[in-house]
């Protein structure tokens, strides 16, 4: 549970820094926000007409039997509530139309930085916990936008225009009435302690149970395989039950909260019956007063209790506020430089020189590797599971930085070039190809350059995977499902081929790209590669070792150190951990056969 602890950590009511960053984000709609509070506030004006005509009518109109000037209050009063009707409807419009855009302009800036991240931070950051930056923190805010912050203004336009008119009223009995305010203060302080402690449960269990089912849906297969159902339901019953009880337990207060905010007001209401009613026998007041004052009792605290409301509200923005701020503050560790270099031509020779990399600190991956590949040049890389085969790959495509040493491209160090343009001139196939939802031909079309049709089905005639396509219900209009699961993993891995191959780029790497491919469609591919492989730097990470013996040179690593370099036959004839390894696939192979 050590990963929710930030979701856990006591935030403050009310932070001035994370205030003023959301601000920026009213700035542009300012003139719609500002039309928003003079509406509300004329709104919240209007609503307290009512017990002043109420007044007018019983002790001018009906105390004196006067039928013509009872109509004209009562016309008076549905004008103002047809009025305040109109006026609230659009102030409410105008309100959430503006949440709703702030919402909008706040996913498409998280989900833009979260684009620019480097890998390394996906690494540590479970994907449950970045849904929920975008999902749920973003409604708390988008609440805070349209019930919060404007709504304060109209329920204190309330609180003060009742306690004004209550004092012009009566000063008296304004003063029975305000005499229970110190019981209201301490059941809000005691709900306000009460209740913070369980919405920070609420917000790390939303946490849990996202990170949790991202983990698991994606994992169904493994989960199905391992018949892990049963266990996998008891797990989520536990997240699940953390978020019912935290919830629960905060409705238990809510529901002490309100009722108890309703108590103190009827005991109020019935001290102003009370010293109100004696003294309307006495004739002090009139009954029109007493009417009214109840009338402004009752309204009285409901915008203190809406003010309590906003209280969580407000508490629940900054604490989602700065998990927010916190993750657009996050640097991107991998950016494109200030002035880049850019290559007017890129031929595609490539070099690794005196590299050091490590994914944690202290425990190297690479060890001052160094190899070259010249234009047009086809090289393998080998070696056992960990050797650093993938990070070579990695730290060519920068999507990590070296520690020490170079990674060069015709030349330059990597860290110098426009990521565009590297990533542009690099086509990378992967062991597991990543499909997204869509048809056939928009996961071909990936690249920013529009493509013909022509060049569409160049490249996947030149990967085999022309004939399939076509033998699909719609073609190349054919749906994918998510992650490409309606197709077969060689299919997938031929439209990885026919994806990297659209736009023709400098340099092809593989990794481990026919893995996962069966014999048959291995064999499809094995000519093709081998003709796409001709006119462009290849750079092969495999484990299967005859995919590789025409490679112009093999660079075998062992534990992060090049060990042995050669061709295919001349590292057999060293006898060292080439020859193992190809002995080993032999021998394995022969008694698969067998």
């Amino acid at each position: 549970m050590s990963i929710y602890h930030e979701e856990e950590t006591p935030k403050r009511v009310y932070d001035r820094r994370l205030a003023k960053k959301l601000l920026k984000y009213l700035a542009p709609y300012r003139w719609v926000v500002l039309m928003s509070v003079i509406l509300l506030t004329v709104a919240s004006s209007l609503r307290l007409v009512g017990p002043l005509l109420t007044e007018i009518v019983i002790d001018k109109h009906i105390k004196n039997g006067d039928f013509h000037g009872l109509v004209q209050i009562c016309q008076l009063f549905l004008l103002v509530l047809v009025v305040q009707f109109a006026v609230s409807f659009v102030q409410t419009y105008l309100t959430n139309w503006t949440g709703q855009k702030i919402m909008h302009d706040l996913r498409v800036e998280i989900f833009s930085h979260i684009q620019q991240l480097h890998l390394g931070y996906f690494d540590r950051m479970p994907v449950g916990r970045l849904i929920t930056r975008v999902t749920t923190d973003v409604d708390v805010l988008n609440e805070l936008f349209t019930s919060g912050v404007v709504n304060i203004v109209g329920d204190l336009v309330s609180l003060v225009g009742i306690v004004a008119i209550m004092l012009w009223l009566d000063w008296r009995l304004a003063l029975v009435c305000f005499s229970v305010i110190p019981l209201l203060f301490i059941a809000t302080l005691v709900f306000k302690a009460k209740v913070r402690g369980f919405y920070r449960r609420v917000r790390a269990a939303i946490a849990r149970i996202n990170a949790f089912l991202q983990e698991n849906i994606t994992g169904m297969s493994v989960v199905q395989l391992f018949v892990q159902e049963e266990r996998k339901l008891e797990e989520f019953d536990v997240r699940n039950r953390e978020h019912r009880d935290a919830n629960v337990a905060s409705i238990l207060y809510y529901a002490i909260y309100y009722p108890v905010i309703s108590l103190i007001g009827a005991l109020s209401i019935a001290l102003i019956v009370w010293y109100g009613g004696l003294r309307t026998l006495e004739g002090t007041i009139t009954l029109g007063v007493l009417v009214a004052f109840i009338q402004y009792t009752d309204r009285f605290y409901k915008p203190i209790s809406d003010l309590s409301e906003k209280f969580n509200i407000l508490q629940s923005a900054m604490a989602s506020s700065e998990r927010i701020f916190s993750l657009l503050e996050t640097p991107s560790e991998i950016n494109t430089p200030a002035s880049p270099h850019y290559l007017e031509r890129v031929r595609g020779s490539l070099e690794f020189r005196n590299v050091w990399f490590s994914y944690r600190r202290d425990v190297p991956v690479l060890k001052n590797v160094s190899f070259t590949v010249s234009p047009g040049e086809k090289v393998a890389i080998v070696g056992a599971t960990g050797s650093g085969k993938s990070t070579l790959i990695n730290l060519l495509s920068r999507f990590y930085d070296v520690d020490r040493g170079k990674v060069l491209v015709d030349g330059v160090d990597v860290r110098d070039l426009s990521l565009d343009q590297l990533r542009q001139n690099i086509a990378v196939v992967l062991q597991d190809v990543f499909l997204f939802s869509g048809s056939v031909e928009e996961n071909l079309r990936l690249w920013d350059r529009p493509v013909s049709q022509t060049e569409l089905e160049w490249a996947t005639q030149q990967v085999q995977a022309h004939p399939f396509i076509r033998a699909l219900p719609e073609g190349y209009s054919t749906p994918v499902t998510e992650r490409g699961t309606s197709l077969s993993a060689g299919q997938r891995q031929l439209l990885a081929f026919a994806r990297a191959l659209v736009h023709d780029p400098k340099i092809l790497v593989l990794d481990e790209a026919t893995s996962s491919i069966d014999t048959e469609t291995e064999l499809l591919l094995q000519e093709a590669v081998e003709r796409l492989m001709e006119n462009h730097t290849s750079l092969i990470v495999a484990h299967r070792l005859s995919t590789i013996q025409h490679c112009d040179r093999i660079v075998v690593l062992h534990k992060g150190e090049i060990r042995e370099e050669g061709t295919h036959e001349e590292l057999l004839k060293e006898e060292g951990i080439y020859y193992r390894l190809y002995q080993l696939e032999y021998r394995n192979r022969v008694e698969v056969e067998v």
